[in-house]
């Protein structure tokens, strides 16, 4: 029986693979899950090109998103360690400065995203055909 080879239309792993695909990993599962909430992934992008940002900076970077979603979103980062909230007090009296920021595992994240727009860029319709490819 011969080594069966993956042609230009068909998945390397569907390809002799008797037993079927690898299950998926739970991590990955949960990661994908995590970071494919609606605005998510947007949130963590804006912070990676210019961090750290107040609330209604964010808000302004991510159209379309509800102060509440963000809110929630915002709520959900910091829980997973993916962001900071740093509260500065500004005497004598408020406004207090609210600043959201990535931690190291938030920056972590970057190479992926990366990728993920480059491909989103090159096969998606409709992203912007100014920037390089």
């Amino acid at each position: 029986m011969g080594v069966e080879h993956a042609s230009a239309t068909e998945p390397a792993a569907a390809v002799g693979c008797a037993r079927g695909p690898e299950p998926c990993c739970p991590q990955y599962h949960e990661a994908i899950e995590f970071l494919g909430k609606r605005w998510t992934g947007a949130i963590v992008r804006v912070l990676m090109s210019r961090s750290p940002l107040r609330f209604s900076e964010i808000a302004g970077a991510v159209p379309q998103l509800s102060d509440r979603l963000l809110s929630e979103r915002m709520k959900e980062l910091e829980a997973r360690g993916v962001v900071v909230r740093t509260v500065t007090p500004s005497p004598p009296a408020p406004p207090t400065r609210v600043d959201y920021s990535l931690t190291p595992m938030g920056r972590e994240l970057e190479p992926a995203l990366a990728a993920l727009e480059s491909w989103a860029q090159r096969w998606l319709p409709g992203c912007d055909d100014s920037r390089s490819r």
